[in-house]
């Protein structure tokens, strides 16, 4: 196995993790901004405002888009598991 085999199979792992968590953590972002936005308009300064909202929307895109992302994931473990006996050799 080269160099160039480890370092493909790195840059796979980090498009997964990008893949998987950038949903979730952008609709959180978003989210926050505006509960944010919202909080400095109204001179309302609770801390546990942005609490509900925000996960209310992380298990909103998970349910969107968690099929997707498995999916993804799986076929990437899959291309793993299929490249094992290259990587004993």
């Amino acid at each position: 196995m080269s160099i160039g085999d480890i370092a493909g199979l790195m840059q796979g792992a980090i498009a997964q993790v990008f893949l998987l968590c950038g949903p979730v953590l952008g609709g959180a972002l978003v989210i926050g901004l505006i509960v944010a936005i919202f909080q400095a308009t109204t001179s309302i300064q609770e801390s546990t405002l942005t609490f509900l909202p925000k996960l209310v929307a992380i298990l909103l895109v998970l349910f969107l888009l968690g099929g997707l992302g498995f999916s993804e994931l799986r076929n990437y473990t899959l291309q793993l598991f299929s490249r094992i006996p290259d990587m004993a050799r």
